[in-house]
């Protein structure tokens, strides 16, 4: 079995490609990235050496490269989660979402249908449902809940789901989309949230905390997300929508407090910032449907991963430093200095 993987160098592919070649013998793992900012083959570097993995370098967006690739290699399965993913970025830039997101996931699921694959399997986002209200903490995102992006980001994200249901439906396409809450944990790119307040927690630089801090996300360890995906490429119904939410409802000001306390450091350099424009609210999934379905549920509590991820980034501290000594630093000063 050949899983091809795109987006393998960033956060949740590098790890779902560190997750597939421990838990499946059987498994050969092609990583596909472009390497843009956010992929970093430090990431991949514990695996370059399995004579299971291959890397290659190449644009989702390219369709010629694309198609040579499936033409030598022959995947059996592809897991898509090559995206421009940063919210601030894509108010900055909505072009490069656009082209990514959703040409790149048109591309390969071309690529897919030309050559053949037993399931193409979209890595989706729990954005694309909008937001909930703080004030109703019984309302959660189902698979029938309908779509309303709020950014860039997410309306490209929601324009690739609906792209990936049409190729099911017009052309028999094997696929399978999955939703799912705000990831955490090891190799995370330091310009979201956790990875963020952990690296400026450990230079004593302020903490920089949007609007007053109250918006809540549903946040889920990214190995219980591989494991998820693991479950539905190999046991899923085609044509389905799987939420994964990780039953980890958390405030940002409450994360950036328990960080500080985790680390030693005062709450003194907690700093307010202008709010994101349109910033989401409330962020809830259900997973009844993976649940019953798949067995699936996180098994990492919110308390514990997040002392193994602030662990990791004491344990590797040059792989991040690495990052935000870059190009990084430019897009920083960008985002926050002056707000």
């Amino acid at each position: 079995m050949k899983i091809l993987v795109t987006g393998g160098a960033g956060f949740i592919g590098g790890n779902f490609i560190h997750y597939m070649l421990k838990e499946h013998d059987d498994h050969d793992i092609l990583c596909v990235d472009k390497l843009t900012y956010a992929g970093n083959m430090e990431t991949l570097a514990p695996v370059m050496d399995d004579p299971r993995f291959k890397f290659i370098k190449a644009d989702i967006a390219d369709r010629d490269s694309i198609f040579k690739i499936f033409e030598s290699e022959k995947p059996h399965i592809v897991v898509n989660f090559a995206a421009e993913s940063h919210v601030d970025r894509s108010i900055e830039d909505p072009g490069i979402f656009l082209k990514t997101n959703i040409l790149g996931t048109q591309v390969m699921m071309d690529a897919c249908r030309q050559y053949g694959i037993m399931r193409y399997h979209q890595v989706s986002t729990d954005e694309v449902y909008g937001d909930l209200p703080l004030d109703r903490p019984d309302l959660f995102f189902t698979e029938n809940t309908p779509i309303h992006a709020s950014s860039p980001y997410s309306a490209s994200k929601a324009s690739a789901d609906l792209l990936v249901q049409a190729y099911y439906r017009t052309f028999d396409l094997p696929v399978t989309i999955s939703r799912c809450s705000n990831n955490y944990g090891p190799y995370h790119f330091p310009e979201k949230l956790i990875p963020l307040m952990i690296a400026n927690a450990l230079n004593d630089k302020p903490l920089p905390v949007y609007g007053k801090g109250e918006n809540v996300r549903d946040w889920l360890y990214v190995e219980d997300h591989c494991r998820a995906i693991d479950l539905i490429i190999h046991k899923g119904r085609v044509g389905e929508v799987y939420n994964i939410g990780g039953h980890n409802e958390m405030a940002n000001i409450d994360i950036v407090k328990m960080i500080c306390k985790e680390l030693g450091k005062p709450e003194s350099l907690i700093t307010y910032v202008t709010d994101r424009k349109g910033h989401d609210m409330r962020y809830a999934i259900d997973p009844t449907k993976i649940h019953n379905e798949l067995g699936w549920l996180p098994e990492t509590k919110f308390a514990d991963g997040i002392k193994k991820t602030i662990q990791w980034y004491l344990d590797n501290r040059a792989w991040w430093e690495n990052i935000i000594n870059g190009e990084y630093q430019y897009y920083y000063k960008r985002m926050y200095e002056g707000r």
